[in-house]
């Protein structure tokens, strides 16, 4: 699938959840993980981050009740129960982590810049 299928599938989830992704995850989706199954990102202490494609991210939000929970996140990845999030507000391309079994009860963990910057 080209990159203008995988933004016109975005919009969709966009419109479907009623939120606006920010810019640089919205690029490295459709530019970096594409329609991959999976997309790892090594981090610099070793763990891996699994990045959800477009065609998953939807389901594993729902599955996570996230936007319940933490409406101004959006989960966009995992490493075991740690959950990878952007933040809807403002246009923030930082990406945040939290247990998701805290959901709701501790304040989110700012990991990096953006998507390209996490593997720091």
């Amino acid at each position: 699938m080209d990159k203008n299928s995988i933004l016109n599938e975005i919009k969709l989830i966009e419109k479907k959840h009623g939120i606006k992704l920010p810019g640089k995850y919205k690029e490295f989706l459709s530019e970096e993980v594409m329609d991959k199954d999976f997309y790892e990102i090594e981090r610099g202490n070793g763990d891996f981050v699994y990045i959800f494609n477009y065609k998953d991210v939807s389901e594993r939000n729902e599955t996570y009740n996230i936007q319940k929970i933490e409406s101004d996140y959006f989960l966009i990845g995992q490493d075991g129960d740690l959950g990878y999030f952007v933040y809807l507000k403002d246009n923030d391309n930082k990406i945040y982590s939290l247990d998701l079994g805290a959901l709701g009860s501790l304040d989110m963990d700012e990991e990096a810049k953006d998507l390209y910057d996490l593997s720091s």
